[in-house]
């Protein structure tokens, strides 16, 4: 195991790079046009809902942590995933108050078309890496998105 101290002088290289990954990603999302951005924002939505209910439906204050954001723009997010047909919306039977949102088949359809473009773009960016760092950084990657995120400072 290593020390803190191996582990702070690993980050000085790993984080920065971490980071440029980050960037490298989210300008091919900024540069998108308007129909890219809202089928990303669709996919986001989906993937929250996934996450925060793998039975299938959830509590938008739940998809609100999954996505980072407060309520309001989770809701307004939801409310464009509804509309475009990918997000069913209903009153919770246990508490009036509240919404419950679940992916419909057309979101399903969405979502599995998303990993798998998710997977294919993976595939390309390792191409050539030996088969066996495949697997290791993709067992890293998974559980770097597994861990928790306290003291995230965004």
């Amino acid at each position: 195991m290593r020390t803190e101290s191996e582990r702070r002088a690993a980050a000085v290289d790993d984080g920065p790079a971490l980071f440029r990954l980050v960037r490298f990603w989210s300008r091919r999302w900024a540069m998108a046009g308007a129909a890219e951005a809202d089928h990303v924002g669709h996919v986001l939505v989906l993937e929250a809902i996934d996450a925060a209910a793998p039975d299938g439906s959830a509590l938008i204050t739940d998809v609100a942590a999954e996505l980072g954001l407060d309520r309001s723009n989770a809701s307004r997010m939801l409310a464009a995933a509804v509309s475009a047909g990918l997000v069913s919306k209903v009153v919770s039977a246990e508490d009036a108050r509240r919404a419950v949102v679940a992916v419909t088949p057309a979101g399903a359809d969405l979502l599995a078309a998303a990993r798998e473009w998710q997977a294919q773009t993976f595939l390309r960016l390792v191409a050539d890496w030996p088969t066996a760092d495949v697997r290791r950084f993709a067992g890293y990657l998974a559980r770097l998105a597994a861990s928790p995120t306290t003291g995230d400072s965004s």
